[in-house]
């Protein structure tokens, strides 16, 4: 009769991982901590609007909605890497200069947006915001022509799924955009509010603000879930389904 529980021989046929699981699993902790931290600072940004708080309450809040944003801004520059060698072990090959050009893609962006966030009103600071925004731009643009040209190739001809998925990210780095240019009233509303200076005209103009660039993080929401199921149902995929199989080990622990 087989046994069943959490055995020691479970543990260990369930944690023995491919490159191909330790990749998933990443891929799946750089979701979850990307869709949570950004609900959360949204969470938090709607405390550094409300005027009736003091002054005291809402600066703390502040602090936590800009120091916790930083978890997406990280996740959003590793997950296009840790997805780009997750594909190739998945079974999409990759020409090596591009396979060189994902895995130096999150140790670049990374350290810009670590840069920037620690460097904090400094001119160095301002000068690689300017870099980050238009580096945007390009990888947005770089997206939609290497999709474009691998469809035509046949490249995703097993895939179809996947090149959705990258599709949506150039869509959410777009969204990320579009937040970036309504969010100056509110940014300024926060330096005057530190400074003690703030009036109800920088109030209103606060709300405005996030009232234009709310719009934009709900289609990152809806955005991320979609490449969630995507990447879960993988529809019209042709590759077997016998790589990666750790969410199957996970379950089997208690079998």
């Amino acid at each position: 009769m087989r046994g069943r529980g959490l055995t020691l021989h479970n543990l260990q046929k369930a944690f023995r991982m491919t490159e191909h699981d330790l990749f998933l699993l990443l891929h799946i902790l750089l979701f979850v901590y990307w869709l949570g931290g950004d609900v959360g600072v949204f969470y938090s940004s709607k405390f550094v609007l409300k005027p009736e708080l003091s002054n005291e309450a809402r600066l703390v809040s502040a602090k936590i909605m800009l120091n916790l944003d930083l978890i997406p801004r990280i996740c959003m520059t590793l997950v296009l890497t840790v997805g780009g060698v997750l594909s190739e072990l998945y079974g999409v090959t990759h020409p090596t200069w591009q396979m060189v050009g994902i895995w130096l893609l999150a140790p670049f962006w990374l350290s810009m947006v670590l840069l920037i966030h620690f460097k904090e009103g400094t001119a160095f600071a301002r000068t690689l915001t300017r870099i980050d925004y238009w580096f945007r731009w390009l990888l947005i643009a770089g997206l939609f022509v290497s999709v474009t040209y691998s469809w035509q190739i046949g490249r995703f001809a097993d895939t179809p799924w996947l090149a959705f998925k990258i599709l949506i990210f150039a869509v959410l780095v777009f969204c990320g955009l579009m937040i970036r240019i309504f969010l100056p009233p509110y940014i300024t509303g926060l330096h005057k509010m530190a400074a003690g200076s703030i009036t109800d005209e920088d109030n209103a103009a606060m709300i405005s603000s996030m009232s234009k660039a709310r719009p934009w993080v709900m289609v990152i929401w809806v955005g991320l879930l979609v490449e969630a199921t995507l990447g879960i149902t993988k529809p019209f995929d042709k590759i077997s389904g016998d790589v990666g199989l750790f969410l199957q080990k996970i379950t089997s622990l208690l079998v």
